[in-house]
């Protein structure tokens, strides 16, 4: 369901960085639709896509050895505007004739370029002659540019820091500007989505909503559609969404698998139910779930069987509301990069989704992803554009297998309770200091430890719990929350007071990558 023909399109093409979704959300945040495409399947996507401009990402690779990726030719034949990053730009300079060479002054981490002349990337917000900080991360460097170029900025460690040709509107930076390191990097990107490809800026949450409301009607007709609901945020807006388009042809079903997180089953059931008037079956299968988890321990394995049981679980409920034509689901973007991201590089997969990839050829039902195209961040614009109260669009994410990838190590009833408990004091804590919607993620994790302590006149011998709070805007890269530590203190006082089976509280201070924030 990709966006309509009518709004300008960008088409990344993504060599392998694991940065490129930030690349994404920058041309997004101007309000200009993109999508990702791995590089080995770019020529494909590029004549049905039609994009009026294309970014060339970075990547590991080095494109002096043989059998590196390269931009399909129809990219340069096609007369629009293209900029390369970082590998971009030397996949480009090597395409098109220049030469690059390897081992030459590597750049990793802080810089600073020095703009050499005026260029239409840097309207309005570098001067030449003036030096700024930028982000590099780069063992090749351009030594031969081809016929057309220029050279507008370098640094130490690359002469040809950014080069253009102006007639063509070829652009290519060596540094990062979709990082926040690089600090004028969201206004580079502006001017080239905005300025020089002149995409107009019109894809908003309206517009998506209507547009999407639209191919719904299209897709379904008077088809009927059964949803998974978790009550999570990108389930919520699926079926909000899906009901404002078709009505009562929708039907709602919460799978309680037995590892939400307390009194949520409640919540969700109140507000779909009884305050949207949304058909909705509430399916309790935590027998089911539990009782196939018994024993398990390994991550991935919890993936795919909760991911099993759940499918089978909606073929069982299809059946009882007299079938389904189709099953909505609330996929979004980053699911969808992460499991058909670049082959071989550092975005290659990095977890597994097990709701990407289509359904059991045996299912007679077809998917309905209207969060297909979106990431988080828009995801709850477009649930504050449908009226979703904040409590469940500023909920904090919340992994479809639950509680079972916070309990590292075997799963029992005991320990899901106990996990239940310290989260729920966790997060009432951190509501109760005002951190809740300044972080983006946080949650309690039951270690598969046990520690000897002294509580009172007795020695225990129980679990250790480990917190986990983090910051970020969609999921994609994630620093932890720096809480003092009277917080941290009030936290696990109550922890431990108040909940049996822990006797001491770790918080984790690790940084996540893109494309995993999970702990597990």
């Amino acid at each position: 369901m990709s966006a309509s023909p009518s709004h300008d399109r960008i088409l990344i093409i993504d060599f392998g960085s694991q940065v490129t979704q930030l690349i994404a959300r920058r041309v997004r945040e101007q309000g200009v639709y993109c999508e990702v495409v791995p590089s080995q399947k770019a020529a494909e996507v590029f004549r049905s896509f039609q994009p009026k401009g294309v970014i060339l990402s970075g990547g590991p690779a080095s494109v002096t050895e043989l059998d590196t990726p390269r931009a399909p030719q129809e990219v340069f034949d096609a007369d629009i505007p293209v900029l390369g990053i970082c590998y971009g730009e030397q996949a480009m300079v090597a395409q098109l004739g220049g030469e690059v060479e390897g081992g030459h002054h590597r750049e990793f981490g802080r810089a600073e370029v020095e703009v050499v002349a005026h260029s239409h990337l840097f309207d309005g917000v570098w001067q030449s002659g003036h030096k700024y900080p930028v982000w590099m991360s780069h063992g090749d460097r351009v030594t031969s540019l081809p016929q057309g170029f220029k050279v507008i900025a370098v640094s130490q460690g690359a002469p040809f820091a950014a080069i253009a040709d102006e007639a063509r509107r070829y652009y290519a930076v060596q540094f990062h500007p979709e990082v926040v390191h690089t600090p004028d990097g969201e206004r580079l990107i502006r001017n080239f989505v905005r300025q020089i490809v002149g995409a107009d800026g019109d894809w908003t949450m309206a517009t998506y909503r209507e547009e999407a409301i639209a191919k719904i009607r299209a897709q379904v007709g008077n088809g009927r559609v059964i949803c998974g609901l978790s009550g999570g945020v990108d389930s919520s807006v699926a079926a909000l969404l899906i009901h404002e388009a078709i009505g009562d042809q929708l039907t709602c079903v919460f799978v309680d698998h037995g590892l939400l997180r307390k009194d949520e089953a409640e919540q969700v059931v109140s507000l779909f139910r009884n305050h949207y008037n949304i058909p909705l079956v509430h399916a309790d299968a935590s027998d089911l779930f539990l009782g196939a988890l018994e024993g398990v321990t390994d991550p991935e394995q919890k993936r795919k069987t909760i991911g099993k049981l759940f499918i089978e679980v909606f073929e069982a409920e299809a059946k009882k509301i007299g079938g389904a034509d189709f099953l909505a689901q609330g996929t979004l973007y980053p699911d969808v990069i992460e499991s058909v991201s670049f082959h071989g590089g550092p975005s290659v997969t990095i977890k597994s989704h097990h709701n990407v990839g289509g359904l059991p050829e045996r299912m007679d039902m077809k998917l309905v992803e209207p969060l297909r195209e979106l990431f988080k961040d828009e995801v709850r614009a477009l649930g504050r554009e449908l009226g979703l109260p904040e409590a469940f669009v500023g909920r904090h994410p919340f992994p479809g297998p639950g509680l079972a990838i916070r309990i590292p190590g075997e799963i029992t009833r005991e320990k899901i309770g106990i996990l239940q408990q310290a989260d729920a004091i966790y997060l009432d804590e951190i509501r109760k200091a005002g951190l809740y919607d300044v972080i983006w993620q946080a949650f309690a994790v039951l270690l598969p430890v046990r520690t000897v302590g002294v509580m009172g006149d007795g020695r225990t011998y129980d679990h250790v719990l480990a917190l986990r709070a983090v910051t970020s805007v969609d999921g994609m890269t994630a620093d932890f929350y720096p809480f003092d530590m009277n917080f941290l203190g009030r936290a696990a006082t109550r922890i431990i007071n108040e909940v049996r089976g822990i006797n001491r509280v770790v918080y984790d201070v690790t940084s996540k990558p893109p494309g995993t924030i999970e702990w597990e």
